[in-house]
């Protein structure tokens, strides 16, 4: 009997343990919680995430000479001439971590999706923009397999040749664009142009006119055949096409981020940047300067001694250290280095400022090289010139209401500094480095590729360089570790990792 009652326990309890387990497995899915995401917000982490790092102007920014810091630690860099690699590692990670990656995935689940074709090319065009920005701040780079670790588990990419990678670029851009369709779905959802596909489509052929110029000295018949479709398929010509990165107070702009926090105080306008800007009575200066008149220390710079009048900015000079830059400030009649004038960072340098990516001042300016040298037939050099710099100016106001600049300013700025055929390559270029302020990747590649301004080597005495100028950063040490025999081939293609390696269009 008791046998009897102890088996019937047993049998009672599986079946209770039985009937507990039922429907666990529904209990213990989480009901609320996203089983898969819209390609599109992954194309807007992209988007988000292309805004430059705030390392860029401890090197872009400080090797084209329009801002410079003294101290050193953690901001050495351009004001240096000297290999700093947790800064020149930032652009590589943020990019190929946050945008590659992104983009990578996003082309993989909508290549053969036909309802989102404008998607894919949408992300086909913004992977060429950071492949581009990449392989033209450190040469030869991961592109064919470059962001694969997370579609297809490829953890050690092969680096490629920048020969290689640029017509790669050319064919993307070239392709994506074209195949664009404002009569299929236009992906409203994306935050650059909410799927304008005609600003799209202006945005991809601005890139090509930028990637065809890029080769004007290496391969001057691809340039001009480059060039000639860019312009043919229709380019940024009105700021309202501009492609830039909105931020907020909750997304904030990294370089304006780094200004008004911890680096306040410890970055200066250069010298070069502000006398050219001056000696040209150029009202950008206004907009994008200020001066805290007998500031002794970082305190000390409070809007009630800030002024904005052009006449009284002072560039730092480059070349020194925050152990000899205070003799320099007080033989100029200075109160100290912090009576250096800065950027506004109340206006232009907000933490809400925009980043630009590709703008109309830049494309104009441009199309005016491109006609110069002949490889387009329409519209004049001066007209785009002017328009080039009307477009910058007219673009101040972007960054704030206070930093606008008047259109009758811009014309008496035109009529005061006018066309020149025989200095043609000299001004057009010039202008862009002005247009491209804060957008260092871009000014730093333009630069080089033309030449154009023409600055003076920083002198630091304690430089790392051989040459006159950083002509591309280094590797990040964790690809060095961890993808060492990939890196090494591309050393030993390409040259020695340091500053003074050209990369490959850069003749």
């Amino acid at each position: 009997m008791k046998n009897i009652k102890k088996y019937c326990f047993f049998i009672v309890a599986a079946c209770l343990a039985t009937s507990c387990e039922k429907g666990l497995a529904d209990l213990n899915r989480n009901v609320t919680s996203a089983t898969a995401i819209d390609p599109v917000f992954q194309l807007n982490n992209a988007i988000v995430n292309l805004s430059y790092p705030a390392a860029t102007l401890f090197y872009q920014v400080g090797i084209v000479q329009q801002v410079v810091t003294p101290n050193s630690g953690v901001l050495t860099g351009a004001n240096y001439n000297q290999d700093n690699r947790d800064n020149t590692q930032a652009l590589w990670q943020g990019y190929y971590r946050n945008v590659i990656r992104n983009t990578r995935d996003v082309i993989s689940r909508t290549k053969t999706a036909t309802d989102r074709a404008n998607l894919l090319n949408m992300a086909r065009i913004l992977q060429a923009f950071a492949f581009m920005t990449l392989t033209d701040t450190y040469g030869d780079v991961p592109y064919t397999e470059g962001g694969l670790g997370f579609t297809d588990q490829l953890f050690l990419p092969k680096y490629d040749a920048q020969q290689e990678i640029y017509p790669k670029i050319i064919t993307e851009l070239t392709e994506a664009t074209n195949a664009l369709n404002a009569t299929a779905r236009t992906e409203a959802g994306e935050v650059l142009y909410g799927g304008n596909i005609s600003q799209w489509k202006k945005f991809g052929f601005s890139l090509l006119l930028r990637a065809g110029m890029r080769l004007s000295k290496v391969d001057a018949a691809k340039a001009q055949s480059t060039v000639q479709a860019a312009a043919n398929g229709g380019t940024i010509l009105s700021n309202a096409d501009n492609a830039y990165m909105r931020h907020t107070s909750d997304y904030q702009q990294a370089i304006g981020g780094t200004l008004n926090s911890t680096e306040a105080a410890n970055f200066y306008l250069a010298e070069p940047f502000v006398n050219h800007l001056k000696n040209s009575n150029d009202p950008r200066l206004s907009s994008i300067a200020i001066r805290y008149v007998g500031a002794k220390s970082g305190p000390d710079q409070q809007p009630g001694i800030g002024t904005t009048d052009a006449v009284r900015q002072v560039g730092m000079p480059m070349g020194f250290d925050n152990g000899t830059i205070q003799a320099v400030a007080i033989n100029r009649g200075l109160a100290s280095f912090y009576d250096f004038s800065q950027l506004d960072r109340r206006r232009m340098g907000k933490i809400t400022m925009p980043a630009f990516f590709v703008t109309a001042a830049q494309t104009q300016l441009l199309l005016a090289e491109a006609r110069q040298k002949g490889w387009i037939t329409t519209g004049t050099t001066q007209g785009y010139f002017e328009a080039g710099i009307r477009a910058g100016m007219d673009q101040m106001a972007t960054f704030d209401a206070a930093s606008a600049v008047s259109a009758a300013a811009a014309q008496a700025y035109i009529d005061g500094n006018p066309f020149n055929a025989a200095l043609a390559l000299n001004q057009i270029n010039t202008q862009y480095w002005i247009a491209s302020f804060l957008n260092g990747p871009e000014a730093w590649a333009n630069f080089r590729r033309s030449g154009f301004p023409t600055l003076t080597p920083n002198p630091y005495p304690g430089k790392a360089i051989t040459g006159p100028f950083i002509n591309r950063l280094t590797y990040p040490n964790s690809e060095i570790s961890v993808n060492a025999i990939n890196v090494q081939a591309a050393i030993a293609r390409q040259g020695a990792d340091n500053l003074d390696t050209k990369v490959w269009w850069d003749k």
